[in-house]
């Protein structure tokens, strides 16, 4: 008796189609090359999967309204309009009863507000540093923060909005910050105090209780690099200005412990990277969580991470992949090989 292969469908923004439509390289940043797609594309197969490009929101819409499904959608778009962007795939698919990998509507369109995750960190007892959104310029008058602060857009990832004036001294600055944060990204300025120590990410793997650290790199900033703050620019430019080093050490554990709290706290799934940095006395605190990370095999933070850990790419996407499955009692239609590449 021959098993059918399980059918893939791939989501996701692809750089080109939207530089194509005349967006700027800052405003497709979270978006994928074609690199990442036939990455995830050939490993899919690799591991027994019959795939197929799907690509971004109105391609899905497409597909769906001439009667196309899948098995399992593989999803990283990001998406490109509203504060809800990221969970527009996830929350049509679930209207459809259509599975897909890592996180649901409401953690996607959470955790793209960070004012709002940093709450529920706080009210989880996770340490945070503390903050305020500004919505307009009246705010900084009520600004009850110490400083030196940090500002950066509140719904924004890849450092967009981040640059080495995010770093702010005083009022004056906090001011024009601000200003020019509010004018050119049309949304609320998170601000909260700024931490000097060491910077963290740490990669995740599953969900809920299952879910577990594996591994912990720390971010250190070359001498040709902007300064103090992982930038827009030292996040593109990465492997001139940024030197990536695993670290296992007593203060990585501890991060990796607030890390996996934050992740379970917001209730993510399947593999994702938390954000971690240290106040001047080297406690680690929760800055973001990344539930759709970048999965370019040699550019993104989590692939790199499993690299350097010994994990291959191949194990990372077997594993979302089995996570996933198990979500949805799934795994007996798995292709067999399947777990055996899976992260133990």
């Amino acid at each position: 008796m021959t098993i059918k292969a399980m059918r893939v469908g791939i989501t996701y923004d692809l750089r080109d189609d939207y530089r194509a439509m005349g967006y700027d390289d800052e405003a497709i940043a979270e978006f994928d090359s074609i690199e990442t797609i036939n990455a995830i594309d050939t490993t899919l197969q690799q591991l027994g999967f019959t795939t197929e490009r799907i690509g971004h929101i109105k391609h899905l819409v497409s597909h769906l309204a001439g009667g196309q499904r899948w098995d399992m959608v593989f999803n990283i778009a990001e998406g490109m309009h509203g504060i809800g962007r990221e969970a527009q795939i996830p929350a049509l698919l679930d209207a459809y009863t259509i599975p897909y990998t890592f996180s649901d509507p409401l953690v996607l369109a959470l955790t793209l507000n960070k004012a709002m995750t940093k709450q529920i960190i706080r009210d989880n007892n996770i340490p945070t540093p503390q903050f305020m959104l500004i919505t307009g310029i009246e705010d900084i008058q009520r600004c009850p923060l110490t400083y030196p602060l940090f500002a950066k857009p509140y719904a924004e990832g890849t450092g967009k909005g981040i640059t080495a004036s995010s770093v702010i001294r005083d009022t004056g600055q906090l001011e024009s910050t601000c200003a020019f944060l509010l004018q050119k990204y049309k949304q609320p300025v998170l601000v909260e105090e700024y931490l000097p120590g060491r910077e963290f990410t740490v990669g995740i793997v599953g969900s809920g209780n299952n879910a577990h650290a594996i591994g912990t790199m720390e971010i250190i900033l070359l001498n040709n690099a902007e300064k103090d703050v992982y930038s827009y620019t030292n996040k593109e430019k990465c492997e001139e200005l940024v030197e990536y080093r695993l670290v296992n050490d007593s203060v990585s554990k501890k991060s990796e412990s607030v890390a996996l709290q934050a992740w379970q706290a917001l209730g993510c799934l399947d593999a994702g990277r938390v954000d971690i940095k240290c106040d001047s006395f080297g406690n680690p605190h929760f800055l973001e969580v990344n539930p759709l990370a970048g999965l370019h095999p040699t550019h993104s933070d989590l692939p790199i991470i499993c690299t350097k850990v010994g994990i291959s790419y191949q194990q990372l996407i077997a594993t979302i992949m089995h996570n996933a499955l198990s979500r949805y009692n799934l795994l007996d239609s798995a292709p067999q090989k399947l777990s055996s590449f899976v992260i133990k």
